[in-house]
């Protein structure tokens, strides 16, 4: 029998991981552990997605900067479909050359407050 203490600190979906150098799925630069990997919902928890991956904080900024979360729940829930968005497409490219820990502010245009 399973108690509750025994889950304690695990993930619900059971995500392990993969052994190894873990990259980005935005930028494809490696991740280091640390305070600049977040965890990304491809589909945001509000609009009832539940799977996450890790990424750069500073990609993760970008996405929610550029967009809301029911477009990235309709049209932009792939990792392609965002790489191919024309703004995020330009900050991967500005991004690539950078060092795998660095960390820029990215603020919402004032459209979006």
């Amino acid at each position: 029998m399973v108690s509750k203490r025994a889950l304690r600190g695990t993930d619900p979906l059971g995500y392990v991981p993969p052994p190894g150098p873990l990259f980005c799925p935005l930028c494809g630069r490696p991740l280091e552990p640390g305070p600049s990997v977040d965890e990304h919902h491809l589909v945001p928890r509000s609009q009832g997605g539940k799977v996450k991956m890790l990424i750069h904080r500073i990609c993760h900024r970008k996405i929610h900067a550029t967009l809301s979360e029911r477009d990235l729940a309709r049209g932009f829930n792939t990792w392609a479909a965002l790489q191919a968005h024309p703004d995020i497409a330009t900050f991967v490219h500005w991004v690539a050359n950078k060092p795998s820990a660095f960390y820029d502010n990215s603020r919402r245009p004032a459209s979006r407050r």
